[in-house]
């Protein structure tokens, strides 16, 4: 069996050029990460790569974890998934001792409790919210590869704190930081960058180390970023870079598409391929997508995989319209929150399981009122970005009882074993009422029995115990059978049947401070990003707030317009959602 078996038209084409420079040009939903382990499992089916010699970079260590599983899945053992910092840190860790005759420095465990001994020093007093805000613009400066004085130079005051003592702040950050032998987060790409110029041997030996480069969410690399990644290629150009510019929403954090976008530019010899047959979403979902970003730079058209029946009536856009894809408009808040609640209970009263349903927002502060309502209709909810599953107390304790159960001998089956242990600590069939910390335990227990339950025939409780490490170690997460809710930034790279995305108003998409049109332009990229997360049904709900100054829908809304969206009361919300279970 081929590594390119399985894969369309245009995946195939992406995944059979083997040597770079190559842009796969990825829109939501259509395979990249399917084409980037593909690509590097027929290159080293064919011969052309040693996995050894290949590193494939991601954002997030979750992603690399999910690139390496899959790469196993195919028989690839040895490839180098990593982060861009994961690298960066373990070259350092590797040459630092041979140049340096001693440890490379620890780093930084809190950037804020530093920044706040620094500001002692200088006898300043900013409150922590400052310090954090500061915290993200020192991250940003170092990115974006600027020094204090070029910094400076743009005159921003950051809180209470002018730039002249945003500036005396940094400084003080760099001399407390170099004082105590410490590098922060960005230090480390910044150290290896100046690493990698200023010695050859060490640019050598990385080089001879590591031939083949493939790059993920290309359109989120920082100019720190890319001149790293300049540096491992050195005079070669067997670099992949995969990205969607349309998912660019990290601009704040230094981010630039821009590199994507030029690629071809950039690189004469370029290979481009376009993938844009979309393999997630329901067609009304794709045409909302569409509107949204058309004629946007770098946007690409999607199209479904599984175009619908032939004998469905009316034209394609309105039929998919009615089927997928609907706007609701509340009079404030608190019916928004209850309205998108009571569409849910109702949604799973009829059969769809809670896991299957995600409601996603511009900012955190909405979350509050969703989850009280959700609550209030007796609906568990997990809400994302919080600590990973594995790193929960409930998870961390089951992990641990259950690795000391594999040595005992076991008097029971291995299903009941597992039950067994999870009684121990507190499990029970019925599940606490919804809503409080009592229901989010027993729902992280809940899904450590299931991943028991649906173990091979034969499972051992030590190859359980084994496999959770592994799940832990690869951040291979199970799926909680609850409601999630989300921001629309910690969305990014999941997916779920039937998404509501609240809150499609001016002042929170966009958000009140994003102002100029890069601003406005990110963060219609935030809402193309949530869109996109649908698979079967989208809801957009906002509220005018008429107790208040009122509001207005968001422009977004206008943008995409009533030939891709229907407009609905919230009392059609309810137990009337097209797409079946």
């Amino acid at each position: 069996m081929s590594a390119l078996d399985g894969l369309d038209e245009r995946q195939r084409e992406a995944a059979s050029v083997l040597r770079g420079p190559v842009a796969v040009l990825a829109g939501a939903g259509t395979g990249k990460t399917r084409v980037i382990t593909h690509r590097i499992a027929h290159g080293v089916e064919t011969g052309a790569y040693s996995p050894a010699r290949v590193m494939a970079v991601t954002f997030t260590a979750k992603a690399a974890g999910e690139l390496r599983g899959r790469l196993r899945g195919l028989g690839v053992q040895g490839v180098s998934a990593r982060t861009f910092h994961a690298a960066a840190l373990a070259q350092l860790g590797f040459f630092w001792p041979q140049l340096a005759g001693a440890p490379a420095p620890a780093i930084v465990d809190n950037k804020v409790r530093l920044l706040a001994q620094a500001a002692d020093m200088l006898r300043l007093r900013p409150d922590t919210a400052t310090l954090r805000d500061l915290a993200s613009a020192i991250e940003w400066r170092k990115v974006s590869m600027l020094s204090i004085e070029e910094a400076a130079a743009r005159g921003r005051s950051i809180g209470r704190l002018d730039p002249g003592q945003v500036a005396d702040l940094s400084r003080a950050y760099e001399t407390l930081k170099d004082d105590r032998h410490q590098l922060d987060f960005e230090d480390v790409l910044l150290a290896c960058a100046g690493m990698l110029e200023a010695e050859p041997r060490v640019a050598a030996a990385v080089h001879e180390q590591y031939r083949h480069f493939t790059v993920d969410e290309y359109q989120d690399v920082s100019p720190l970023q890319h001149r790293l990644l300049e540096l491992w290629l050195g005079d070669r150009g067997d670099l992949c870079v995969v990205g969607d510019a349309s998912q660019t929403i990290y601009s704040f954090a230094g981010a630039d598409q821009g590199y994507l976008l030029d690629f071809a530019r950039r690189h004469a010899d370029a290979t481009v391929v376009r993938l844009e047959t979309n393999y997630r979403s329901a067609e009304g979902v794709l045409h909302v997508a569409n509107a949204l970003m058309k004629g946007r730079p770098g946007a690409l058209e999607l199209v479904p995989a599984v175009q619908p029946a032939a004998s469905q009536a009316g034209p394609p856009a309105e039929r998919a319209v009615a089927e997928t894809a609907v706007v609701v408009a509340f009079d404030d808040d608190a019916d928004e929150a209850r309205g998108v609640a009571a569409a849910i209970a109702g949604r799973i009263a009829s059969g769809v399981p809670p896991e299957e349903i995600a409601v996603l927002y511009r900012a955190h502060s909405q979350s509050a009122a969703l989850l009280q309502a959700l609550a209030a209709a007796g609906v568990a909810a997990t809400v994302l970005g919080g600590k990973r599953f594995f790193d929960l107390p409930e998870v961390r304790q089951a992990v641990q009882a259950l690795r000391a159960a594999a040595v005992a001998p076991q008097q029971h089956s291995f299903l009941d074993a597992v039950r067994d242990v999870l009684r121990g600590l507190g499990y029970s069939d019925d599940p606490p009422e919804a809503g409080g910390a009592l229901r989010d335990a027993w729902e992280a227990r809940r899904a450590v029995l299931r991943l028991a339950e649906d173990a091979p025939v034969g499972t051992t409780m030590r190859d359980f115990a084994d496999d959770l490490f592994a799940r832990a170690k690869d951040q291979h997460e199970p799926v909680l059978r609850t409601v999630t809710l989300s921001t629309l930034h910690a969305a990014k790279g999941l997916e779920w049947p039937e998404v509501y995305l609240v809150g499609c108003s001016e002042g929170l998409l966009p958000i009140s401070y994003a102002s100029g049109f890069e601003a406005i332009d990110e963060e219609r990229r935030l809402a193309y990003v949530g869109v996109t997360r649908a698979a079967r049904a989208l809801t957009l709900t906002w509220s005018r707030d008429v107790d208040r100054a009122g509001r207005r829908p968001s422009r977004f809304l206008a943008e995409i317009g009533r030939g891709s969206l229907r407009e609905i009361p919230p009392s059609a919300m309810i137990g009337s959602r097209r797409g079946g279970s």
